[in-house]
């Protein structure tokens, strides 16, 4: 690779950003890093209809909050800005008039009405209206006309769009990283728009200029952009620049596998298909991954995984190890289906690789119960459980018990624990906690347990009974941890309300 790497993620502002386009930043980031280039963020904002406001601000925060911020972009080293193509269009035109001059496009004066007739028409007869070299000499268009109708024309102010015009009879040879070479006959192309009449040129046009203008050397992008891949490289030639090379990444399917993964999807089956929470002025707040609870290097890691792989057998990567092993090579053809259990296992994953001391405050900070506590005591017990959770979420759920004691008993558990002699055994057992001074795990654990032995008593006759007593139910980390961790007064205390229920 001789010349500088330069890729760029241009996102339009009409909304959140999907996970999909998540996935793309990300691949740009990585090959970006890998190559010791430069990441560039380019806001195509060139359909002014679709603008949505603050979707912007939106991609930016979720590229940083994904850790893969850009070096390059709006407000941000504008080497080749501006980053927004509204604040471009200035350049366009002259692009297009180019094209133009050079014979490679064609001014194009047919109304909403006349195209509307001609695909009526041709619908009619069950055709398909495509407008490019087999028509347009019967449109109304500059290769139609003579120079002084069209020149007419453009005086009078009439509208026109600027068309590229396809060849005939070519088969044009393209390459793709990821899906190798690619042969296309030109005569099933149409002569799209690249300029349209309120000014503003369209995606194809303004893609291409930018792209060439800020030396992209790779374009990583969709695999939805690759029918417009023809026409780029024939823009390319008609402008006599060199091409970037191309790479159209797999579709992002719906859990089942079928179909391009959607919001409906996640709103169906319960999961974000956002890396943040949106919420429009107007319209449902949509969910994100930030704020379910999940962390970013889970997210990450996950997202690299579809439709990629490092050909080991490897899953657990931090994002310098992703850079280090990523290779667009390794990127396959076929769309790669959409786990939600996947995504958790890996949150799982970096649930346990985050400190007690960090998750502890957070968990403190989402549950008022918790304000007047100790975040070091909180921490301990986050040590305790934190191997069953998958999110922040699922604290309180799996330790309310060592901040409020239980006001109710699990009824099934209860069936299972009390037995005719519950209350005499939890009675003596009451009796041996009390008089037992070193209240730590060891010595909680040699008492009772050699009390059960000498008295040759089931395990289980006390030890669920007890476990009830502390925690309300048969679950929980071990028991002479629950004890040692509320103290002699909380356990005495619990074990006593039992009894009085039984």
């Amino acid at each position: 690779m001789s010349k500088p790497i330069r890729v760029r993620f241009a996102p339009s502002p009409t909304g959140p950003l999907h996970i999909g386009g998540v996935r793309t930043a990300l691949f740009n980031y990585l090959f970006a890093k890998k190559h010791n280039g430069t990441f560039v963020l380019r806001i195509e904002d060139t359909d002014q209809n679709r603008y949505v406001e603050g979707a912007e601000q939106y991609i930016i925060d979720a590229l940083n909050w994904c850790n893969i911020p850009f070096d390059e972009g709006p407000n941000i080293n504008e080497t080749f800005g501006p980053y927004r193509q509204s604040e471009r269009k200035h350049l366009y035109k002259q692009y297009a008039d180019q094209l133009v001059a050079s014979g490679n496009a064609y001014y194009a004066f047919d109304t909403s009405e006349e195209l509307d007739y001609h695909r009526t028409d041709h619908e009619s007869k069950g055709k398909t209206f495509i407008y490019n070299w087999h028509n347009r000499l019967k449109l109304s268009n500059s290769l139609s006309l003579t120079e002084e109708e069209v020149q007419a024309k453009l005086d009078a102010g009439e509208d026109y769009v600027i068309r590229f015009k396809s060849p005939q009879d070519q088969t044009l040879h393209l390459k793709d990283i990821i899906r190798g070479d690619i042969n296309i006959d030109t005569n099933i192309l149409d002569d799209k728009v690249l300029f349209k009449s309120d000014g503003m040129p369209t995606y194809h046009l303004a893609n291409i200029v930018d792209d060439h203008l800020m030396e992209i050397s790779h374009v990583i992008r969709g695999e939805e952009w690759l029918p417009s891949l023809a026409l780029h490289y024939q823009l390319y030639d008609a402008f006599g620049w060199d091409k970037p090379e191309f790479a159209h990444l797999p579709l992002i399917l719906k859990p089942t596998g079928k179909g391009k993964l959607s919001k409906r999807d996640g709103d169906k089956l319960g999961f974000p298909v956002f890396p943040l929470e949106w919420d429009p002025e107007f319209g449902d707040i949509a969910k994100g991954y930030r704020e379910e609870g999940y962390f970013a290097e889970a997210v990450v890691n996950f997202l690299a995984f579809l439709g990629w792989n490092p050909g080991t057998e490897q899953e657990i990567f931090s994002l310098d190890e992703l850079v280090a092993a990523f290779d667009l090579n390794r990127v396959n053809k076929a769309g790669a289906r959409f786990d939600p259990d996947k995504i958790k296992w890996f949150n799982h994953h970096y649930m346990q690789e985050q400190s007690n001391e960090a998750l502890a405050e957070v968990f403190q900070k989402n549950h008022s119960q918790l304000k007047n506590i100790d975040v070091n005591f909180i921490a301990l017990v986050i040590g305790l459980i934190k191997e069953r959770a998958t999110f922040v979420n699922d604290f309180w759920d799996l330790s309310h018990y060592f901040f409020v004691a239980p006001d109710t008993y699990d009824e099934k558990a209860s069936k299972k624990a009390f037995k005719d002699d519950t209350k005499s055994l939890m009675t003596e057992l009451l009796s041996i906690v009390s008089n037992i001074n070193n209240f730590e795990v060891d010595t909680l654990q040699t008492e009772i347990k050699g009390w059960i032995t000498k008295n040759e008593i089931g395990f289980g006759k006390v030890m669920m009974p007890l476990r009830l007593a502390l925690v309300g139910a048969l679950q929980g980390p071990d028991v002479f941890d629950i004890m040692y961790m509320i103290g002699k007064n909380e356990s005495i205390k619990r074990i006593e309300k039992l009894i009085e229920t039984v």
